[in-house]
């Protein structure tokens, strides 16, 4: 017989991992205890199978646990001792334990809920400790019921029978609350499945705030969504009840599939296979974002929607009703999650409010991933993500990544950790600079950690770059594409040198240059530039990121073909005074490498998009008309001054918009291999590290990684982050850790 101690890290704590390892020593009659530690869980166990209880234990765990270590210590025999018990949680101010982030409503839960007999029958918040809200109602750690919004709810006696058993999967399921005790809703799902069906927008209170809802066949309603949320063109992400439906309107492979089923519950892209639904829920656009019901309350409203069948066959059953739902807020500010501001703000955009009594203690808006052949690119990381930790190669000091200024999130490390978090939006409002900050204080109270130092991104003008002194320790500046690929680096683990091709829209460059399509050799905290795309004039400067057009004519300057600009974009009137703009040598100097601007000149072109309504918009319509990428025989030249597209650009003056598209991703692929293979026999690195918002299209990713790897690199994408700038603030802060001896 012997006696062992075993501290179990990593997300352990919310989970139903006690109760797990009190049926496990149950079962192999083993005395001793369980008890929520500072840094994980901690279990004694002393009997004759004690040497079979951590592979015991680690079969079958608890749905959202994860096991990320198992120290071990053999302790000395405790006589006499004849139970095993679940320890009150160790009270220390310091914790380094996590809580997982929130998770959809579990297939038992699920049972419950249409259930009858059950307690929990058609109750909007039923919960166990296999799902439901954690981080949204977190005000701090220890994950305790009276540290959450639930504080406010006391337990009735059924409750609480539950939430005391070991045996019960509600045993300390901190949401835990039935139709006697816990919040209630303002509204019936019968009033609002009616609002619905008559062509009503509703904005219902969510998880992580709240979100409109309106039929998404009702064209009349569509638009009138659009217009009182000043969302012209944008695309609305869709519900729908189940795989099943999904199928009939998108293509899912295996890996989509797995995706939209997971317990974060993310949109997820995935192109349309027939044109069914209206077009002016994607105007111009292939794909459609899809998600699934993901909270009880999602589910009743689909129960309502159909009827209120008997039973759960319905399920699993295809349905064709498909919902719009987006979130609610004001254009361009953050979700909102304030019951009173949601009355005042909301008043005009929706025609019912609905609201619970249980307060969002921090708001997060639904993640966003697109599947492509290789791997998954994440294009929002915030509910169902959110707090999961990020582990890093090694300790490092406490740092503050402060992001970028648009899709922004912030990093925090401890130890070897760091938590990225959710996507806070662009800083360019009150209202989300508001955002900033609450959530800033929030996570640093949540961790309880103090900052040691803050790196931020090296333009002067980012709201975050002029507020990183206003924390009094030491601010490391890091330039926004070495952020880009340092993140991969952390993330991955990559220590080696590498060669990072980051592609995306804008970023600041040495001496103030517009930076976007860059080749970087990294090596430690340090990074070299080695080449970059061939800059494109930007007449306009910044207009012409929201005006493709203006790229147009930069082209069309550079290829001397002054003579058809004003026949190709002709109603601009702005054109020909641009022209005449660009005679001037300063006009002529304003140029980028960005790599979004050679998506924007093509749409431009190609008369596939001329002014944009929102970002990405023309790269995201152009990808959309490609049927088969094409290459086009020296239709880029590799030289001194960068990689240069401009033959490309010229041969598409002479195309269809379809074939265009075809030949400018199959082009911009082939061009892009040789050039990252070409300094990758330079300087013998076969390590490549991807990063960049470009990099969220499909076709150049599944293209551009396939030739990679088939001449033998090896390829790295992000996997936990966004491939956007909401990956940065992980890379700043990583950085800054690499250059702790320079400050």
């Amino acid at each position: 017989m012997k006696r062992q101690q075993f501290l179990i890290q990593g997300q352990v704590q919310g989970v139903g991992f006690r109760p797990h390892v009190y049926r496990i020593a149950q079962r192999l009659s083993l005395t001793g205890w369980v008890q929520n530690h500072s840094a994980g869980v901690l279990v004694e166990v002393q009997g004759i199978q004690a040497q079979h209880f951590i592979a015991a234990l680690q079969l079958n765990l608890p749905s959202l646990a994860v096991i990320d270590q198992i120290k071990t210590t053999d302790c000395v025999l405790v006589p006499n001792e004849s139970i095993f018990t679940i320890r009150m949680s160790e009270e220390k101010k310091s914790s380094q334990a996590m809580i997982p982030p929130d998770s959809c409503l579990c297939d038992d839960c699920l049972t419950d809920l249409f259930d009858p007999s059950s307690p929990y029958y058609l109750y909007p918040f039923v919960n166990c400790t296999q799902c439901g809200p954690r981080f949204t109602i977190t005000h701090q750690l220890p994950y305790d019921r009276q540290q959450t919004a639930m504080a406010s709810f006391p337990l009735c006696d059924r409750c609480q029978q539950n939430y005391s058993d070991p045996m019960n999967r509600r045993y300390h399921a901190q949401p835990i609350a039935c139709p006697e005790c816990g919040p209630k809703m303002s509204a019936s799902m019968v009033d609002i499945a009616a609002d619905i069906t008559a062509g009503k927008i509703v904005a219902i209170k969510g998880m992580g705030g709240y979100q409109l809802y309106c039929d998404a066949y009702d064209v009349e309603a569509i638009a009138e969504l659009r217009q009182r949320k000043q969302r012209d063109a944008k695309p609305f992400a869709l519900m729908v009840l189940n795989v099943a439906s999904a199928r009939a309107l998108v293509s899912l492979d295996d890996r989509a599939e797995k995706i939209l089923i997971r317990p974060e519950r993310p949109i997820v892209l995935a192109q349309q296979v027939s044109q069914v639904l209206p077009q002016s829920l994607a105007p111009g656009l292939s794909d459609l974002g899809i998600m699934l019901p993901s909270t009880p309350i999602h589910y009743l409203l689909w129960h309502a929607l159909l009827g209120f069948p008997t039973g759960t066959h319905w399920l699993s059953a295809m349905h064709p009703q498909v919902l719009v739902v987006t979130s609610a807020n004001i254009a361009g500010q953050p979700l909102i999650i304030d019951d009173e501001e949601a009355y005042h703000a909301l008043g005009g955009i929706a025609d019912k409010i609905v609201s619970f009594n249980r307060a969002i203690m921090t708001r997060a808006d639904d993640s966003v991933i697109r599947p492509i052949s290789t791997q998954s690119v994440m294009v929002r990381r915030a509910r169902g993500y959110c707090p999961t930790m990020i582990p890093l190669p090694y300790e490092i000091p406490c740092t503050l990544g402060l992001g970028g200024d648009l899709k922004n999130t912030f990093c925090i490390t401890r130890g070897d950790q760091a938590f990225v978090s959710q996507h806070i939006g662009s800083l360019t409002n009150a209202a989300t600079i508001a955002f900033f900050h609450e959530s800033l204080t929030h996570w640093i109270r949540f961790l309880g950690v103090e900052i040691e130092r803050v790196a931020c991104d090296s333009h002067p003008d980012f709201y975050t770059t002029r507020c990183a002194e206003d924390y009094g320790v030491p601010v490391v500046p890091i330039q926004h594409h070495h952020a880009h690929a340092a993140a991969v680096i952390a993330e991955q683990h990559l220590l080696e040198p590498v060669l990072g091709l980051i592609l995306d829209g804008y970023g600041y460059g040495m001496n103030g240059d517009s930076w976007g399509g860059e080749l970087l050799k990294l090596e430690g905290s340090n990074y070299q530039r080695l080449s970059h795309l061939w800059p494109l004039l930007q007449p306009g400067g910044d207009r012409a990121a929201r005006e493709p057009w203006r790229v147009g004519v930069g082209v069309l300057f550079d290829l001397n073909c002054v003579d058809q600009i004003i026949g190709r974009w002709p109603e601009q009137a702005q054109s020909a005074s641009l022209i005449q703009a660009l005679q001037h040598p300063l006009i002529a100097d304003r140029r980028t490498s960005s790599a979004g601007r050679l998506f924007d000149a093509a749409s431009a072109i190609l008369g596939v998009n001329s002014c944009s309504d929102y970002e990405g918009q023309a790269a995201m319509q152009l990808e959309s008309l490609v049927t088969t990428p094409l290459v086009l025989a020296d239709g880029w030249v590799m030289s001194e001054q960068g990689l240069s597209f401009l033959p490309l650009l010229e041969h598409l003056l002479e195309l269809t918009p379809i074939s265009g598209a075809n030949f400018f991703h199959g082009t911009l692929i082939a061009g892009l291999a040789e050039w990252v293979l070409c300094w990758s026999q330079q300087t013998s690195i076969k390590t490549i590290v991807l990063s960049g918002g470009c990099f969220i299209n499909r076709i150049l990713t599944d293209g551009l990684v396939n030739l990679l790897v088939n001449a033998g690199l090896q390829v790295h994408l992000p996997l936990q982050l966004p491939v956007n700038d909401g990956g940065l603030s992980l890379g700043q802060a990583w950085m800054a850790s690499c250059r702790r001896s320079d400050i």
